[in-house]
């Protein structure tokens, strides 16, 4: 097993570094370069640049060198000093704007992959063990609908229909009055009044998909022999799907850990425009626009990096769980 550990962490550092490069080129690929789009943002807000303040904004940033040695100053900032640049359009470094969103991104995200998966693998299972009851149709219309309803426009359909019986409006991780407030037992209730919805919209997407590819895997799993031959044995019957088919089909769900974050990530752009919530995903989507490339760079090679090291976890789950795996 730690051989199998070794070779894919061998594998990772390779990958890093490509993620990297990717992440540096996305960097150049608008046209001109960061200190001409920071140049002229100044002088659109009215402040005149003469060209010595150009040139030194230049060589500050490594422009005036050759762009493999642009990469290494890049890269070599980030990975000795943490500083990945400075956002002309916030006006603040890099490193301070993500140490502010990517915690409550993570927080967010990785609850709503553990509701996801703790709610999907067990609706799963028994869609599979009870295939063509009402209950498994139930779930494949309410999976259907989570596949087909975009989360902007439940978590719209939603804020509307609390806020119309209610009058509270989920608008933030907090209500006004405690987003500037020290942390206290009334702003963590404030924080479960706000939190849900979000985490609900998120869930709802990812719970179809994994529902419904758990019950296709697990399904081909109960018609094979070695099922058959334990209930011959007297095996109880769920136990019997949990010792043996389950552990099966659930490598393809493992193997998704990967991309799951990022994806969760991306899919919440649009919903954190529409609830108001401080995470990277809004800044992403306006460092785009705005080619505040050192931003967006940065935010890309985050995410890239998630990516890799989420694969290296998936690995090792899937190692754990199939022993065929490991010993190939």
């Amino acid at each position: 097993m730690l051989q199998f550990a070794l070779r894919r962490l061998g594998i990772l550092i390779p990958f890093l570094i490509g993620i990297s490069i990717i992440s540096f080129v996305v960097i150049q690929l608008p046209p001109g370069s960061y200190a001409d789009s920071y140049v002229n943002n100044l002088r659109m807000q009215g402040t005149n640049v003469s060209a010595e303040q150009e040139a030194d904004i230049r060589s500050t940033y490594g422009l005036d060198k050759s762009l493999p040695e642009q990469y290494a100053l890049w890269i070599g900032k980030i990975v000795f000093a943490g500083d990945f640049g400075s956002s002309f359009r916030y006006n603040r470094p890099v490193s301070t704007i993500l140490m502010e969103r990517v915690p409550a991104t993570l927080m967010l995200s990785l609850t709503a992959i553990a509701l996801t998966w703790l709610l999907a693998v067990p609706l799963g299972i028994l869609s599979a063990v009870k295939q063509y009851s009402v209950w498994d149709h139930a779930m494949t219309l309410l999976g259907l609908i989570g596949l087909a309803v975009p989360g902007f426009l439940l978590a719209l359909s939603i804020m509307f229909i609390v806020y119309q019986n209610t009058g509270w409006l989920v608008n933030g991780f907090f209500s006004p009055p405690f987003r500037e407030a020290p942390w206290s037992p009334e702003k963590v209730v404030d924080l479960l009044r706000n939190v849900w919805l979000p985490l609900l919209v998120l869930t709802v997407g990812g719970l179809a998909s994994i529902t419904r590819v758990l019950r296709a895997t697990l399904l081909d799993e109960l018609n094979k022999q070695y099922v058959t031959t334990a209930r011959s044995k007297g095996l109880k019957e769920m136990a019997n799907v949990l010792r043996y088919p389950l552990r099966i089909a659930i490598n393809p769900l493992l193997s998704t850990l990967g991309w799951m974050l990022p994806a969760v990530v991306g899919g919440e752009i649009v919903i954190s425009k529409v609830l108001n919530l401080p995470t990277i995903g809004p800044i992403l989507l306006e460092a785009s626009i705005a080619q505040d490339m050192y931003l967006a760079g940065g935010i890309v090679l985050i995410l890239s990096v998630l990516t890799v090291v989420g694969t290296f976890i998936s690995d090792i789950l899937l190692a754990v769980n199939d022993p065929r795996i490991r010993m190939e």
